[in-house]
């Protein structure tokens, strides 16, 4: 079958899939993280997290033994330390200490309006108007999911998950303009990797390193391992590949409302009215950042582009 006749039904299934996967996989990160921390600390249970990703990760690359440039191991440990040692070492801690988790969620869908502001100049993603009206509705209705935790935490508290977003983008950014060559799984097990040794070694510097005895924290270790490193970041370096940063960021307004509802099946905790009405707005809004116009059509489309490689790559 020619490539022509298959990449156009794919390229309208796998951005799909890989967008609702990342949201499920990504949102599961904010329970863990309520689920662990109650066990110890915040830095504890993001060192034994990666000290058993890194382990997998060793053994995977070990067995693999990939051959990944200079350049692109350079891009992977920068990756590395700012979208996970900083973004969430901060998230995590900002949760530790009594941030609740609907506001820190709140906090890290600024990140859409921030990279879509230096997209642009930076990455030369084209912006249109439909996608920053569906932006900024997208933060309003993210505003209505989370409404009741606002005006519950110490204004000096905030700048950590603000200062996790700052790394997040910021990786985010670096990740568009180098445009590492190396394959998915080795560009995730080398982050997962490095991310590992600078935890533990943080936890150990700061003497937060326990051996906990409740089999309730390894749980959650296990579930952050699974779903959020290998799923949820798995998922981003996927979408960022295929959808780019603009598009990629709009789908983090997805993940306060189902937050919420894991919580909700977890946890008990209530869903209001207001929230119903947010997490309605905020699938609106992510329609019409991602939904293609005229103009983008006669442009070169990053998702047929990277399913071609791919295939190509595959033989």
């Amino acid at each position: 079958m020619a490539l022509t006749e298959v990449v156009p039904r794919t390229t309208t299934v796998m951005p799909l899939l890989a967008g609702a996967g990342f949201v499920l996989f990504w949102s599961s990160g904010f329970v863990g993280a309520r689920w662990g921390t109650t066990y110890s600390s915040a830095i504890d249970l993001l060192a034994w997290r990666f000290l058993l990703a890194g382990i997998m990760a060793a053994l995977i690359l070990a067995v693999r033994r990939p051959r990944i440039g200079r350049a692109d191991v350079f891009t992977h440990v920068a990756m590395a330390f700012l979208t996970q040692f900083v973004y969430l070492g901060l998230i995590f801690s900002g949760i530790d200490h009594g941030i609740p988790a609907g506001l820190t969620a709140l906090i890290g869908s600024l990140q859409p309006i921030l990279i879509a502001t230096v997209a642009g100049p930076l990455l030369g993603e084209r912006v249109t108007a439909p996608q920053w009206i569906g932006l900024l509705v997208g933060l309003g209705g993210v505003g209505l999911v989370v409404v009741d935790d606002l005006g519950h935490s110490s204004p000096l508290l905030l700048l950590l998950p603000f200062g996790g977003l700052l790394g997040l983008a910021a990786g985010t950014c670096l990740e568009r303009k180098r445009k590492p060559q190396a394959h998915l799984l080795d560009a995730l097990c080398l982050q997962s990797l490095v991310s590992g040794v600078l935890f533990l070694a943080f936890a150990t510097v700061t003497q937060q390193l326990t051996v906990p005895h409740e089999a309730g924290f390894y749980g959650a270790a296990v579930w952050l391992v699974v779903l959020s490193t290998a799923g949820g970041w798995g998922l981003y370096l996927v979408n960022l590949r295929l959808s780019g940063a603009t598009r990629v960021s709009s789908l983090l307004y997805l993940v306060p409302p189902t937050t919420m509802v894991l919580a909700y099946l977890m946890f008990n905790e209530t869903i209001g009215p207001l929230a119903v009405l947010g997490i309605l707005v905020c699938a609106g809004a992510v329609a019409l950042i991602r939904w293609p116009n005229a103009k983008e059509s006669g442009h070169r489309d990053p998702e047929m582009a990277t399913l071609r490689s791919w295939r190509n790559r595959d033989g």
